[in-house]
């Protein structure tokens, strides 16, 4: 919730930076602030609420598969958190891919829209229209992605790995139980020994 709070924040600051409102407050650190926002709001416009929600769903989930791997948790709660960790990381790409298709129509429509411009304003038009949006999102998106696969395998690969591990040696050991009971089973007691007839013998 903080960082969607925070999240908001910037892009409310973002859109008062550009369309050129007072945002109150002089110091260098707010200026920073403010120009990280209104460059972030133009390179990736209505995509940015979306990257970061996922950014906060996949952390959710990473926390939750830590959490379940620390605790030896069923397997079915494991793998529910690892594939939810996993869908969030697709959408993130997906959000890319999506956003850089409307920013190439954007661009296309905006820059086709007038037959008889020159061709220095109709690559203007084409970044006003969203060539840089189109750009900037398949950047993010595809860096973004790649970062949480990387992060995902660093903090709770090794713990995931040896979870497979034991959860395979469990799954040895009944197979192995099963099957001596069946044998058992199959066997029956050993025959008993008969005494031996000494009269008969001699």
């Amino acid at each position: 919730m903080g960082v969607i709070a925070t999240s908001l924040a910037l892009l409310l600051v973002a859109m008062a930076a550009e369309q050129a409102m007072p945002v109150p407050g002089g110091q260098r650190a707010g200026e920073a602030v403010v120009a990280v926002a209104v460059w972030s709001w133009r390179n990736l416009g209505f995509s940015l609420p979306c990257f970061l929600a996922l950014l906060v769903l996949y952390a959710r989930s990473l926390e939750r598969l830590r959490s379940a791997l620390a605790s030896s948790q069923p397997p079915e709660i494991v793998r529910q958190a690892e594939h939810l960790t996993d869908v969030w990381t697709s959408l993130f790409f997906g959000v890319g891919v999506i956003w850089t298709a409307v920013g190439m129509r954007g661009a296309l429509v905006e820059a086709l829209s007038d037959s008889g411009a020159g061709g220095v304003e109709v690559l203007t038009r084409m970044v006003d229209g969203g060539i840089l949006l189109a750009l900037s999102t398949t950047i993010f998106g595809g860096v973004g992605g790649y970062l949480m696969r990387a992060w995902k395998a660093l903090a709770v690969g090794a713990d995931l790995a040896r979870y497979d591990q034991r959860e395979r040696g469990r799954d040895l050991a009944a197979l192995r139980a099963s099957v001596s009971a069946i044998e058992r089973c199959l066997c029956g007691p050993p025959p008993a020994r008969q005494p031996r007839d000494e009269e008969s013998r001699s």
